[in-house]
């Protein structure tokens, strides 16, 4: 299925300086028996969001009404532990659109990247420098540039490159999922078929 087009996402952030973040904390197994995606996002980070009577814990960030946007700004090692593609369809049904770590565990990073979801892995100084500058202001806006590959604290201007394939890139900026990328060049992949000698 197609996602979001993401090209530049200029947002506020939701601040969750915790270090090794596993895919069990963002999506617990007992959420994993849906087979459609959606619906995850009520469960994100179930277990550090609500009481065991389903109250919400009023100590957790995403039950703190002060941070709100789409861009998640997590610890280093981010994602890590099983390899569970419900939790990157949980961080994508709740709203956000970007996570951004000082380290991602690669099959999670994977996972956002087929979903619609940016990680953005930048260096542990600027991941220090985002937390404070959302800790002295909420508000605290920051642009993430697909095209370009840079994010932007945009108080400040400081900014930083990230990685990405240019193939997740390409499909990312399409809306495209890899089928969608498939039925895109559907026509390229008949031409070059039909010049096969057999």
């Amino acid at each position: 299925m197609a996602y979001d087009k993401f090209n530049i996402l200029t947002s506020s952030a939701v601040p969750l300086p915790i270090e090794n973040v596993d895919t069990d904390q963002i999506i617990p197994a007992r959420f994993l028996k849906a087979t459609k995606r959606e619906g995850f996002g009520d469960n994100l980070f179930r277990d550090w969001r609500y009481n065991g009577d389903d109250t919400p814990k009023a100590d957790f960030v995403l039950n703190d009404k002060t941070y709100s946007g789409k861009i998640l700004v997590g610890g280093k090692n981010f994602g890590s532990g099983s390899s569970r593609e419900h939790a990157a369809w949980a961080v994508y049904d709740y709203g956000f659109r970007a996570v951004v770590s000082s380290f991602f565990a690669d099959i999670f990073k994977g996972n956002c990247l087929n979903i619609g979801v940016l990680p953005v892995q930048v260096s542990p100084e600027f991941a220090e420098t985002i937390f404070k500058a959302i800790e002295a202001n909420p508000k605290t806006e920051l642009e993430i540039n697909l095209p370009e590959q840079t994010i932007t604290l945009k108080v400040t201007g400081q900014k930083e490159s990230f990685a990405i394939n240019g193939y997740k890139k390409n499909n990312m900026i399409n809306g495209f999922d890899d089928i969608d990328y498939l039925q895109n060049i559907k026509e390229e992949i008949t031409g070059f078929a039909d010049k096969l000698p057999y």
